[in-house]
């Protein structure tokens, strides 16, 4: 994406055509913190909320190879 600074979850969602709105449906994640996780490389994250973030992107690119 030109002019977009992005983490590798990012750019792994960008990759992959998920939205960030999805991803806050199935995780129940604050657009916020959605939002700083695919910009900010440096930031990390609660163990409880990188773990709803992963799920989500599981089910979403699970339900894209079906």
């Amino acid at each position: 994406m030109f002019g977009k600074e992005r983490s590798r979850f990012g750019e792994f969602i960008d990759r992959h055509g998920i939205k960030q709105e999805k991803i806050r449906e199935i995780s129940k994640v604050s657009p916020e913190t959605i939002s700083r996780v695919c910009k900010d490389r440096d930031y990390m994250p609660a163990g409880k909320t990188m773990k709803a973030l992963v799920d989500a992107v599981r089910k979403l690119t699970e339900n894209k190879s079906n």
